[in-house]
């Protein structure tokens, strides 16, 4: 055999994507967001480094998310921006229904005058 001549059998794979109920990507069976992976990658860790971070996944799996994210860059960053959107709008929903603003202070004004009672 010829280092030249092309193996018998090749396959490419595409990379280990699922869409998620809630519009993520996630990778594989896992419930690890392709995000996950990318924040960390975008961090400076290596794809070494994320197995560790995320060890059910599958080190082939992060080189693969990655090399589709390289190579679908635009699309990816797209996607990043409208799930960080989402998640802003989504806080900012629960906020002002909880109404969280000065919750802090709210609880500890009630702790206080707890102990002031006693």
């Amino acid at each position: 055999m010829s280092l030249m001549s092309p193996p018998e059998k090749f396959q490419a794979t595409s990379p280990p994507f699922r869409w998620d109920e809630a519009g993520g990507i996630r990778i594989g069976l896992s419930r690890v967001t392709l995000d996950s992976i990318l924040a960390s990658y975008h961090n400076g860790s290596t794809p070494e480094e994320i197995a560790i971070q995320f060890s059910v996944l599958r080190l082939e799996d992060i080189y693969s998310s990655i090399a589709y994210y390289l190579n679908h860059q635009q699309e990816i960053d797209s996607y990043l921006k409208k799930r960080s959107q989402k998640a802003y709008e989504l806080r900012q929903q629960l906020t002002q229904k909880h109404n969280l603003v000065d919750l802090r202070q709210r609880l500890l004004a009630r702790y206080q005058a707890k102990e002031e009672s006693k």
